[in-house]
């Protein structure tokens, strides 16, 4: 089942965001058999804000620990997670 990451980073927290990027990166590196889509959202501006991950994984609670186990989670960069069911159409 695909489940929606969305994660909003707190105000002025871009150097914790990148100071803490390499281990995320590895994180997810390690999840790429779940990842459908991953990256960072963007100000209008073009710096990153956030961050959003399409998963296929078993179910929420699998997202849940996922979620947590993210070193920018870890680091008490999120000022909101939301996760949302979703379904995949196209491509096919």
């Amino acid at each position: 089942m695909h489940f929606i990451l969305e994660c909003i980073d707190k105000p002025d927290s871009l150097d914790l965001r990148m100071a803490t990027r390499p281990p995320h990166l590895e994180y997810l590196t390690g999840l790429s058999d779940k990842i459908t889509i991953a990256g960072p959202i963007l100000s209008e501006e073009g710096k990153p804000v956030g961050s959003l991950l399409i998963l296929d994984v078993a179910d929420r609670a699998e997202v849940e620990a996922i979620a947590a186990g993210d070193p920018y989670a870890k680091a008490g960069l999120f000022a909101s997670v939301t996760i949302r069911p979703y379904r995949k159409v196209l491509p096919a």
